[in-house]
């Protein structure tokens, strides 16, 4: 089951159960069942928290993926900064709620076992981002 949270920021994810939907056939997609993945939106000040104590690192992201997946069900949590995905939408010329799919999915993706660290690994990731947020504007259409 998918749950979002919200972690020092007032902020509110519209239309919750569509997110859902999207999520789900988008890790099934990839092979994957969906198990317990909390979703966090958060303010910079918690995410960089998050990053010094878990991770090491004293720079703020966009994203935190935490993986307890076992096998083909995926597990996790999603520490998503609402600051630094609206910074990113500015300065990558995307509106605000484009930018927040794609930090979303993207958690996601990394939960199905893709990942970013080489050139053709981001080339992946970017090319199931895409796919999956066309996903998505199927699932507005049909709503």
């Amino acid at each position: 089951m998918v749950r979002f949270f919200n972690k020092d920021i007032k902020f509110e994810l519209k239309d919750k159960l569509l997110y859902k939907r999207w999520i789900k056939s988008v890790v099934q997609e990839h092979g994957n069942r969906v198990g317990d993945v909390n979703v966090i939106f958060c303010n910079d000040d918690y995410i960089l928290e998050i990053n010094n104590r878990f991770l090491g690192h004293d720079y703020y992201t966009d994203i935190i993926t935490f993986d307890y997946s076992e096998e083909d069900l995926i597990n996790g949590e999603l520490y998503i900064s609402i600051d630094t995905v609206m910074a990113n939408a500015g300065e990558y010329n995307q509106n605000f709620p484009d930018e927040l799919n794609r930090v979303i999915i993207h958690g996601f993706l990394h939960l199905c076992g893709l990942d970013d660290h080489s050139e053709d690994d981001i080339r992946l990731m970017r090319e199931a981002e895409n796919s999956s947020l066309e996903k998505l504007e199927e699932i507005l259409l049909s709503k």
